[in-house]
């Protein structure tokens, strides 16, 4: 009794040879599996959370109360001393007390209290900055994304021309700067020396902060373009090499042959045909390649001055500001979970050899 093999990733997906229990049959417990998984990767992340501070050497909730009170010059007050004992432990407490507290909190948004902006809560920090990195990390990501893969796509519909011996050098060569270094640069040129675009800042300061405000989204765009400049040029190289270099095999595939012989437009048989089978790695690249652009937007923020999460991080890292640090690590984690989910549930859509029920 023969069994049924996936093909090879990369290879073309022909509708009419993917086995009948593939085709939808499979698909609700597809999602339920990716959904449970992420699920139980989400609970994993958030006790991990929990739990580090509590096996840290010391007493950190002591030592945050003890920073608190020659920082302020006053020590806590009771509820948030609760607050901040309820995130990093009481030794004498009970461990399974603190963890139902400690998610409790969570459900609240209860994230403590800022050590270097005592008595700021952490909740209102995260809430001001997560906006501007949602922004500027979903714009870029995607723009570098949608760039990359046309270019690379174009590039490998006809490999060794002029135009791709000359682009795959300067990819190279761009992938390779440092994304600081390279922010720096273009900071200087831009911002110093040419005056362009502003050097610092999410927006005009003598702009009033209204959303409905079209001077003010403006001056959001002018002070953002810069770092999302930096993030689309170095982003998208990546994605320009995996589309290309899957597209110079598929470009040779029987299928797209076919369709060539068959006297279809150019970029009808690219689009449809070509890059359609092509893009599949670079959709499940989008999601991978989540921390890393997150890493580089922590560096941009902090190089221009931009408010987001990673800024406050970085201010948190040299404020020592232990509150604050953990709830952006913990953001950002589930900000990545999430971007891993929507991806993985958009592959199982586009290819149903994922699907598979082993």
């Amino acid at each position: 009794m023969t069994q049924a093999t996936a093909p090879p990733a990369g290879a073309a997906i022909d509708p009419a040879a993917v086995p009948r229990r593939f085709r939808g049959a499979g698909r609700p417990n597809y999602f339920l599996r990716r959904a449970g998984f992420y699920l139980i990767t989400t609970l994993i992340a958030i006790t991990l959370n929990f739990a580090i501070p509590r096996f840290m050497p010391g007493d950190p909730a002591g030592a945050l109360i003890r920073q608190i009170q020659i920082t302020t010059g006053a020590p806590p007050s009771g509820a948030e001393m609760a607050a901040i004992r309820r995130f990093y432990g009481d030794p004498t407490s009970n461990l399974i007390g603190d963890y139902l507290d400690y998610w409790k909190a969570l459900a609240h948004f209860d994230f403590g209290v800022s050590v270097a902006h005592y008595p700021v809560p952490v909740a209102d920090m995260v809430l001001q900055a997560l906006p501007w990195t949602l922004v500027l990390i979903g714009s870029t990501t995607f723009l570098a994304w949608i760039v990359g893969t046309l270019a690379g796509a174009y590039l490998g519909w006809r490999p060794g021309n002029v135009l791709d011996s000359v682009a795959l050098p300067l990819s190279t060569f761009a992938s390779s700067l440092p994304m600081f270094w390279f922010g720096l640069v273009v900071l200087w040129v831009f911002g110093m020396q040419l005056g362009w675009f502003p050097i610092s800042g999410a927006y005009d300061p003598d702009v009033p902060f209204q959303i409905n405000n079209i001077w003010f989204l403006l001056s959001v765009v002018r002070y953002g373009v810069l770092p999302a400049a930096v993030l689309v040029l170095l982003g998208l190289n990546g994605w320009l090499f995996s589309m290309r270099n899957v597209m110079v095999s598929t470009v040779t595939e029987d299928y797209v042959l076919l369709a060539r012989a068959k006297g279809l437009s150019a970029p009808r048989v690219l689009l449809g045909y070509a890059a359609r089978n092509a893009l599949l790695p670079n959709v499940t690249g989008l999601a991978m390649a989540i921390g890393g652009v997150i890493g580089g937007a922590i560096l941009v923020e902090t190089v221009f001055t931009y408010p987001g999460m990673g800024l406050l991080l970085q201010q948190a890292i040299t404020g020592h500001d232990f509150p604050v640090m953990q709830t952006v690590l913990l953001m950002l984690t589930l900000i990545m979970i999430v971007a891993n989910l929507v991806a993985d549930l958009t592959y199982g859509l586009l290819d149903p050899r994922t699907r598979e029920v082993r």
